[in-house]
Formats: structure tokens, C-alpha cells, sequence
């Protein structure tokens, strides 16, 4: 069985990195996808039962290892810009024109906390549960959070409460 695999290593090597590099454009990354895919193979070899030819099989299966390899890739970099997003981006949102004022120093009276959450949701369109989860709080938590920062902006807002909302909204879209 080993001269077997071997075989079908050399035979099939060259063509599945370049199934992989099709997808993820990486020529290194190619190769340790298909070193998986036959380290994977070779390690349930005894079990996997081929319908079509092994051929079929390795390149879907180095196409499938491939877009999974994305869609890691993908979140990993997603969940690193979220991690970066921080003092260093809201600052700037904070530091907008003078006309809105009034709103910033209503969002600088707010708990550093409270206000980085109301900032992830209201501006960064972030989910309660991502902010939960990024923040290591409860969602409970979070909702408590925003329910607080509304009615704290709601109660130092009461006279002109419409075109306070109007402001608000302008301000972050």
C-alpha cells in the first residue's frame, strides 16, 4: 500500500498544486495543501472508499482543502481588522466638525466601555454578539449597555430629541 501511495504522489503531485494555486494564488500555500490533502489520505487510507477515479477524488478534495484554506484566511483577517479597530479609529470619527458638538461631548460623558460599545454598534454596524464576544461581556451585558447609552443621550437630549436623532444619524452615515 505505501508504493501505492508513493505513487499516486508523484503522479498526481504537480497537477493538484496547481488545482490549489488556481484558488488560493499562493505557490507555498498550494503545496501544503496538497502535502495535507495526501498526509490526510495516507492516514485514512484504510477507510476511504473511492467511487471515481483517484484523480476525481484528490482534485476535489485539494479544491475543497482550498477554499476552506480562503475562507480561514478570510475570517482571520476579518477578526485582525476587528481586533485593530480601536481608540485609534473612533478617535477620528469623534474628531468631526464642530457642528456636532454637542454630540460629542454627550458620547465623551459616557464610560470608556459604554461608549465603545454604543460606537460598535451604532458606527461599526457590529452584531450585539460580536461585540459581546470581542469585548469578553455577556450579550445580556451589551444590551444593558446600549440601553443605558440611549437613555443617557435621550435624557441630555430631551428639548430638541428629533433633530437630535437627525444629528445622530448624519453623523455616523
Amino acid at each position: 500500500m505505501t508504493n501505492k501511495v508513493e505513487e499516486l504522489f508523484k503522479d498526481n503531485y504537480a497537477l493538484l498544486c496547481l488545482v490549489s494555486f488556481s484558488f488560493v494564488k499562493d505557490r507555498d500555500v498550494a503545496k501544503d495543501i496538497v502535502q495535507d490533502f495526501f498526509v490526510s489520505f495516507w492516514n485514512k487510507r484504510d477507510t476511504i472508499t473511492i467511487t471515481t477515479s483517484f484523480e476525481a477524488y484528490a482534485r476535489k478534495s485539494v479544491k475543497n482543502l482550498s477554499l476552506q484554506y480562503l475562507e480561514k484566511e478570510k475570517k482571520t483577517r476579518r477578526l485582525g481588522h476587528d481586533l485593530d479597530v480601536g481608540k485609534e479609529e473612533i478617535q477620528p470619527l469623534l474628531d468631526k466638525p464642530k457642528k456636532n458638538h454637542k454630540l460629542y461631548d454627550l458620547l465623551d460623558q459616557m464610560p470608556d466601555k459604554r461608549r465603545e460599545i454604543f460606537i460598535s454598534f451604532v458606527v461599526q454596524g457590529k452584531s450585539y454578539s460580536e461585540i459581546a464576544e470581542s469585548n469578553g461581556v455577556s450579550i445580556n451585558t451589551v444590551k444593558t449597555q446600549m440601553k443605558r447609552a440611549y437613555a443617557f443621550l435621550r435624557s441630555h437630549k430631551k428639548q430638541d430629541f428629533i433633530s437630535f436623532y437627525v444629528l445622530l444619524f448624519s453623523f455616523f452615515y
